[in-house]
């Protein structure tokens, strides 16, 4: 009973509860640069390259023969997958930096102090007799 309460506590926390928010939100944006990816960058980039489609490039080690299915290495699909990974990381990162460039521009503005306000005359005065008696 221990360890389910140890593990209620955990799980309660704030940033657990932050964390899974952010591997939802996460996985939902890898969607949308996967779809980007595939739909939108991908396209002309294999017209550049002959019209080739990186999903179906492959290296045939043997043939297939009946039944028994070619094997091969998939060389265009790991490409894809690195080219995905790369576009959602520089994403991450430019989001991850404009937040950061917000979070300084708050800091950076420090909230100077009141100046102390001018002594009164009277004030001046106390502090003239208080020199005068001090000689």
């Amino acid at each position: 009973m221990k360890i389910l309460n140890e593990f209620k506590t955990f799980a309660m926390k704030g940033n657990v509860i932050d964390m899974a928010v952010g591997v939802i939100i996460g996985a939902a944006f890898g969607k949308i640069v996967t779809s980007i990816v595939n739909d939108i960058i991908m396209p002309p980039i294999g017209l550049l390259v002959g019209g080739a489609n990186f999903a179906e490039l492959k290296y045939v080690m043997k043939e297939a023969v009946g039944e028994t299915p070619a094997v091969s290495i998939n060389y265009g699909n790991f490409l894809q997958v690195t080219l995905d990974f790369l576009i959602i990381a520089f994403s991450i990162f430019m989001i991850i930096k404009v937040m950061n460039t917000a979070k300084k521009k708050e800091t950076a503005e420090p909230v100077t102090p009141p100046a102390p306000p001018a002594p009164t005359k009277e004030e001046l005065l106390l502090t003239e007799i208080r020199d005068l008696l001090k000689k």
